[in-house]
């Protein structure tokens, strides 16, 4: 009974340390740094471009931002 749960365990620990490195380890993008780059791809593979994106607002204060 013992082996049993030890296999368990050691099965679920695998599988939460597998589950924790999916991801990418940089900094994330905003949608139009992923639109320019999707842009350079495109056009370094020589496939048809996709839309200009446009440049974003600038952001506005928000009285709660600090909280965040």
């Amino acid at each position: 009974m013992t082996r049993g749960r030890i296999l368990v365990t050691l099965v679920l620990l695998a599988a939460v340390v597998t589950v924790t490195a999916c991801g990418r380890r940089a900094g994330l993008d905003t949608p139009y740094e992923a639109a320019v780059q999707a842009r350079k791809d495109a056009e370094k593979a020589k496939q048809p471009l996709p839309p200009e994106p446009e440049k974003p607002v600038k952001d506005k204060k928000f009285i709660l931002d600090p909280l965040l």
